[in-house]
């Protein structure tokens, strides 16, 4: 276990004309789980394979625990790595395959035993130990290659590359469970690669939420929803994403097509900005608000999801099943004042006031 220290890490594949890392700092606390989330080519596994070695950054310094690592190989990092698709020896048992990495580094064999053991019951591999991977189920062999990674104590961190991509979907749930209790248990850092928010929001305590090479924002699944420090966070975070509109800000006070929408708490903000607002907070009420058109109405059972507009605008609220909504019914909405933010150069520069006045359904 150990702390990763990133000072002005980036990196090019083609000698910087282009980054598929964009300038990095930050410090992964020892014992953390993280994830990297973000859409296929935003540079998630470019900074994992930084992290173990694979690759070396065309600038900046990596430090495990203060030392310099920079330069060093894979293999004298200590740092292990779980990639997309099994990497597995076919010609051991699932039980040899399990013991390879310990046997390597001399652990005294009744603990290997004890630990192979250990790691088979956390996932759900004991009546498997004594076959060859080759003839398991492809998200078997996952997991066992999971195992590998997990079964030494020693490690300072464990490197998943989207490693439930081959799972069965029935079973991703159940092994994320598995390795978040293996987490609480051993203390050993996690840094773990994902396209899928749910995989990211429910496995880690923090999360990177990557794009276009950088790092848009870090924090908790919470922090991701609620709090969105940039477009992208609102954009690829929750489904439906957030409801954005192009506003007008004039000594603090915003509005669109003549419409007011309420006043920036930062009230030196003046200029076209874009506002942002989840469809949760979008609200039904019966005074106050804006009023809007329903356009569309689509019911998921205990919620339905009505496309509402005004002026040029089209924006999604997500209503409870209870609420009546039915297309081309026109009553106010309101926007959560907590909830509701406004972004500049695509970064969230003030939440708005939109008023107090308003009584749900």
């Amino acid at each position: 276990m150990a702390t990763i220290r990133l000072e002005n890490v980036a990196h090019s594949y083609d000698g910087g004309e282009t980054y598929a890392l964009k300038e990095f700092s930050m410090t992964w606390e020892d014992g953390k789980a993280y994830a990297l989330l973000g859409p296929s080519g935003c540079g998630k596994t470019t900074l994992l394979n930084l992290m173990s070695g694979i690759v070396t950054p065309s600038q900046g310094r990596i430090y495990l625990d203060d030392v310099d690592i920079t330069d060093k190989p894979t293999e004298q990092r200590n740092i292990a790595q779980v990639f997309q698709f099994p990497v597995l020896y076919d010609t051991m048992t699932v039980r040899r395959n399990l013991e390879f990495p310990l046997k390597n580094r001399k652990v005294p064999p009744e603990r290997i035993e004890e630990r192979v053991n250990y790691i088979a019951e956390l996932l759900g591999l004991e009546d498997q130990l004594d076959v060859r991977p080759a003839k398991l189920r492809s998200d078997l062999q996952q997991i066992v290659s999971l195992g590998r990674g997990l079964v030494r104590e020693d490690v300072a961190a464990i490197l998943f590359d989207e490693p439930l991509t081959v799972i069965d979907q029935n079973f991703k749930w159940t092994l994320r469970t598995r390795l978040k209790r293996l987490h609480l248990a051993t203390g050993v850092t996690l840094v773990y690669v994902t396209h899928d928010q749910t995989e990211a929001l429910t496995f880690a305590d923090d999360v990177l939420l990557m794009n276009d090479g950088e790092v848009v924002q870090v924090g908790s699944a919470e922090d991701l929803f609620l709090k969105p420090s940039h477009e992208f966070s609102g954009y690829f975070i929750g489904s439906p994403g957030m409801n954005f509109l192009d506003v007008t800000v004039d000594a603090g006070v915003v509005s669109s097509d003549g419409q007011h929408l309420g006043l920036a708490t930062d009230a030196s903000l003046s200029g076209a900005m874009r506002l942002g607002v989840r469809p949760e907070f979008v609200e039904p009420v019966t005074r106050g608000g804006v009023d809007m058109t329903v356009t569309k109405v689509e019911n998921h059972g205990s919620f339905q999801i009505a496309q509402v507009s005004f002026g040029g605008h089209s924006l999604m609220a997500k209503v409870d099943s209870d609420i009546f909504v039915e297309v081309g019914q026109k009553r106010p909405f309101h926007f959560d004042s907590e909830r509701t933010f406004l972004f500049q150069n695509k970064k969230a520069v003030s939440t708005v006031d939109t008023g107090s006045t308003k009584e749900s359904r």
